[in-house]
């Protein structure tokens, strides 16, 4: 007996995601076994791409789906450095361990700042979370013990608790951000695909009426805004163990940490998960290019910024998205027709 009814098939991944799936396992495998076929400068590049990939990501999570435009997240990449030093130094902790413990240290002081930046809206949010980092950074050139205004600097002890020899450290760091810039990242994707993702789009897409039809805005957005400041504070425990110094400038710098996060995720697509991808390299291929040029290249920048967000306010990825449907990291359902079985039954 035929059927002439169509059926109705819940879906998340897509044609293009399924593709693009094999390509980017190729590129995972490639870049992990960098080691063995790359030198230490290409490991270094990648490794900056990866931390820096990885800050945007949370970025955009925190302004592109939660709306909380901050531009104080350099508090916790400090705040994740000081704790990997000082636990090391003074205290006298094991590398790894003290990795393990700066980000959720900066999760924890999270928690008292989001208390006081969450009473802010809008622009005074952004102003109000830079305030908050510029208070980090005062306290911190402040206390002896954490160096003061010159910071501190890792002692060859406590890299070779990393290893004794040096290619195997860089080996080693460069694995260590690889994988923290995947876990990150899959922390965002399952996040977004969760619950938590739907309540995410509600109060992007309107605050007031996801509040409304039950969504506890207060709650989303403290759990987003305590994991990003976690996660942010272990890549910035990656960061400062491979520059092996920091101080209170370089720890807490919004030009260094925030400004061009946000660069890459303005240029590349605000409250997509592809877009990040788009702007760290466009980033990372303009300052290796005309970095030489001084402030020519950040005038380069600034007029890329411009034009992208006057033709394509939504960034390169929104554009894309808009005009050919292309996702490649699914995170909604989609309802598709499946055809009806005309095949005789038996």
């Amino acid at each position: 007996m035929a059927t002439g009814a169509e059926s109705v098939r819940v879906e998340r991944a897509t044609k293009s995601s399924r593709i693009f799936a094999f390509f980017a396992a190729a590129l995972l495998a490639g870049l992990v076994s960098m080691p063995w076929w790359g030198d230490a400068g290409d490991m270094r590049l990648v490794g900056e791409m990866a931390y820096y990939l990885a800050l945007a990501q949370l970025w955009n999570l925190l302004a592109g789906y939660a709306g909380l435009v901050s531009v104080g997240q350099q508090a916790f990449v400090g705040l994740g450095g000081y704790a990997l030093f000082y636990l090391t130094g003074p205290m006298n902790l094991n590398v790894y361990l003290a990795l393990l413990i700066a980000g959720p240290f900066a999760g924890l002081m999270a928690i008292p700042v989001s208390f006081a930046v969450f009473r802010l809206r809008g622009a005074y949010f952004a102003v109000g979370t830079w305030v908050v980092s510029e208070v980090f950074a005062l306290s911190a050139s402040l206390i002896a013990v954490l160096g003061a205004g010159s910071g501190l600097s890792l002692t060859v002890p406590i890299l070779q608790e990393i290893s004794s020899g040096r290619d195997l450290r860089n080996t080693i760091l460069y694995l260590m951000t690889l994988g923290a810039s995947l876990m990150v990242f899959a922390i965002v994707y399952l996040l977004l695909r969760s619950s938590h993702g739907l309540a995410l789009t509600a109060i992007r897409d309107s605050e007031a009426a996801s509040a409304s039809l039950g969504v506890n805005t207060f709650r989303t957005k403290f759990i987003i805004y305590l994991a990003t400041g976690a996660c942010t504070g272990l890549i910035g425990a990656l960061i400062f163990l491979q520059k092996l110094r920091i101080s209170p400038e370089a720890g807490f710098s919004i030009n260094d940490w925030t400004v061009v996060v946000i660069f890459m995720v303005v240029i590349g697509g605000i409250g997509t998960l592809e877009g990040p991808f788009i702007g760290m390299l466009i980033f990372i291929v303009m300052r290796e290019l005309l970095a030489d040029y001084g402030t020519i290249y950040m005038m380069l920048m600034g007029a890329i910024a411009i034009v992208v967000m006057l033709k394509a306010p939504f960034g390169i990825w929104g554009w894309v998205v808009k005009r050919y449907d292309l996702q490649l990291f699914p995170v909604g359902r989609r309802l598709t027709l499946v055809p009806p079985d005309d095949s005789p039954k038996r």
